[in-house]
C-alpha cells in the first residue's frame, strides 16, 4: 500500500522524536511491503523565523494533499516569554486544526505495568488504568471571539458551541465506548456554564441511540480530582476544548512521563498524529528526549490507514523496549540510552518480529 505522509517536525525536540517515528514507519514499510512517501514542511517558530508565518500556505497545501500528517512539537521561549508578540507558533497549530477540520482529539492514557513505579501517584491508585479522552478541538473558547479594551485593562474570550459541533465528536466517543468497556463520562461545568448545559443536553439525547453504553457526568473540578484519586474508573472521556486540554495533560502523570502519550486529531477528511508533549527547547539537540510518544503516534497513524496488524507490531516493539529497560532518562535516570538509541531498538524489534 502506498501512502503520502506530511511531516511537520516543528520546533525544539520535535525533529528528533519525529525522526524516530519515521524509523518505525520505515521498518513497518519494509516488513509489510508498504511504501510511505514523506513530504516535509515548516510549522511553528521555525516557520515564523523563515517565512514570518507560523503556518505557511505551502505547509497547509502539503497537509491537504497527504493521506495523513505526522506532527512533532511547536513552541519557543522567545515567543512564550513575550506577551506582546502578535505572531506565535501556537497560532499555526490552531489554524492547521481548523483548516483541516480536525474536530476530535483522541488521547489514550495507560498505566504500563513495567513503568507503574515511575508514576508520582500511588501504585494501588493507578493500577489497571486504561482510558481514552475525546476532546473537541476546533470550537469553544480557543476559537471564540476575543476582545481587549483600548486601555488594555479589560479582556474577554467567548466560549461558543453549536449542536453540530457537539454531536459529531459525541458520536465518535459513543462508538469508541461501544468497542471498549461501554462507559462514557462527559466532563463539563453545567452548574455554571450555559455552553456546558448544551453539551449535557445534546449528549443525553444522543445516549438513547447507544443503549449499551453507560453515560455519566462529572463537573470538571471533580473530574480533575477523580483522575488522581481513582483514574481506573474511566473508560471513555468526552469533553470540550479547554477542559480537554487541561484534563489530558493531567492524565499524562499517570503513566510516569508525558513522553509516553500519543494523540490523534481527526476530522471527516484529514487526520494528524502527534505526541502530546511540548517542544522542550532546553533538551533540543541533546539526544535526551523520549521518542515513545512520537512512535506511538505513528502507531495511531497506521491504525488510521486500517493497518491494524502493523500498528500492533509497533506497540509490541514499544512494550519490548520498556520491558527491556531501553528508555531515556526521564523514565530511568541511570539509563545510557538516548533518543536515537531507543528509536533504533524499537525499529530493530519491528524488523525482527
Amino acid at each position: 500500500m502506498n501512502k503520502k505522509i506530511a511531516v511537520l517536525s516543528g520546533d525544539g525536540i520535535g525533529p528528533e522524536v519525529t525522526d524516530q517515528a519515521i524509523k518505525a514507519l520505515n521498518a513497518i514499510a519494509k516488513k509489510y511491503n508498504h511504501q510511505f512517501e514523506y513530504n516535509t514542511s515548516l510549522v511553528g517558530a521555525v516557520a515564523i523565523d523563515e517565512t514570518g508565518y507560523p503556518l505557511p500556505e505551502e505547509t497547509l497545501t502539503n497537509c491537504k494533499e497527504s493521506d495523513a500528517v505526522l506532527f512533532g512539537a511547536i513552541g519557543h521561549p522567545k515567543y512564550d516569554n513575550d506577551p506582546s508578540a502578535k505572531v506565535r507558533p501556537e497560532q499555526g497549530l490552531l489554524k492547521l486544526r481548523k483548516s483541516l477540520g480536525l474536530y476530535s482529539n483522541i488521547r489514550p492514557v495507560k498505566a504500563y505495568s513495567t513503568l507503574i513505579d515511575k508514576s508520582p501517584l500511588k501504585i494501588d491508585r493507578i493500577q489497571g488504568t486504561d482510558f481514552v479522552i475525546y476532546r473537541e478541538l476546533t470550537g469553544g473558547i480557543y476559537f471564540g471571539e476575543k476582545y481587549l479594551s483600548e486601555d488594555g485593562n479589560t479582556a474577554s474570550d467567548l466560549c461558543l458551541y453549536t449542536r453540530e459541533e457537539i454531536e459529531r465528536i459525541a458520536k465518535m466517543a459513543f462508538k469508541a465506548a461501544q468497542n471498549r468497556r461501554k462507559k462514557l463520562t462527559l466532563i463539563d461545568k453545567a452548574n455554571v456554564l450555559e455552553s456546558s448545559r448544551l453539551w449535557r443536553k445534546v449528549v443525553t439525547e444522543m445516549s438513547a441511540d447507544y443503549p449499551d453504553v453507560s453515560l455519566d457526568f462529572l463537573f470538571v473540578d471533580n473530574a480533575a480530582m477523580q483522575m488522581i484519586l481513582n483514574p481506573s474508573q474511566f473508560d471513555v472521556i468526552l469533553t470540550e476544548n479547554l477542559f480537554g486540554d487541561v484534563i489530558s495533560d493531567e492524565g499524562s502523570v499517570i503513566g510516569g512521563s508525558i513522553g509516553l502519550l500519543a494523540s490523534a486529531s481527526v476530522g471527516n477528511q484529514h487526520a494528524m498524529f502527534e505526541p502530546i508533549h511540548g517542544s522542550f527547547p532546553q533538551g533540543a539537540g541533546k539526544d535526551i528526549a523520549n521518542p515513545v510518544a512520537a512512535i506511538l503516534s505513528a502507531s495511531m497513524l497506521l491504525e488510521h490507514f486500517e493497518m491494524f496488524d502493523e500498528a500492533q507490531c509497533v506497540r509490541n516493539a514499544v512494550d519490548k523496549a520498556l520491558e527491556s529497560n531501553v528508555s531515556t532518562s526521564d523514565l530511568n535516570p541511570s539509563s545510557t540510552y538516548g533518543t536515537n538509541a531507543v528509536g533504533d531498538f524499537i525499529a530493530e524489534s519491528i524488523a525482527k518480529s
